[in-house]
């Protein structure tokens, strides 16, 4: 926003929503295969204490305005730093990439980590759908959720109680019908 002084110089002040679009803003992370290949925005290499201050001044304007889940579970007190969030990550990353089918996706929307999908659910699909879709998220303190694979609209997640629990129940999961 712009606006003129008494003396008619033009001053300037900065735009909150266009400094978050430029700190989630990812860059060429199209050919990542796992979420480390992708850290290359701003709020993965600033300072954290810089990220938060910046992600907290942006939600009193828009609380909806968008963030990776761990930055959304740092604000909300249930992550201490973001090196947490990445392990969490990190691991997901070992054990899924260390599967057949998984196939990491880095794109998606603005500020997030991009998930993970089970690309042979497909075949159990009559009409092209989403595959079985693993997402990280803030919504509880297991840090993961599932979305069978479906053809409509998107099921409600099956919330995974951490990476003991998925790498327990991951068969099954990869194994859940079409919604």
């Amino acid at each position: 926003m712009s606006s003129s002084s008494a003396t008619g110089a033009l001053r300037v002040e900065p735009l909150i929503g266009l400094e978050w679009s430029q700190a989630i803003e990812q860059w060429g992370d199209e050919d990542a295969t796992a979420p480390a290949q992708a850290r290359r925005s701003w709020l993965h290499r600033a300072p954290e204490q810089q990220v938060v201050a910046l992600y907290q001044t942006i939600r009193k304007a828009d609380p909806t305005a968008p963030a990776p889940w761990w930055l959304r579970a740092i604000a909300a007190g249930n992550l201490q730093t973001r090196a947490e969030g990445f392990a969490v990550e990190d691991r997901v990353a070992k054990l899924l990439s260390s599967r057949t089918g998984w196939v990491y996706v880095p794109w998606n929307t603005d500020g997030d980590s991009g998930y993970w999908e089970y690309v042979p659910s497909e075949r159990t699909l009559t009409e092209p759908g989403v595959p079985t879709t693993l997402m990280l998220t803030d919504r509880h303190p297991g840090w993961i959720d599932v979305y069978r694979v479906h053809a409509g609209p998107a099921p409600d997640p099956v919330a995974v109680r951490g990476l003991a629990d998925l790498r327990a129940n991951l068969a099954y999961l990869e194994s859940l019908p079409p919604a």
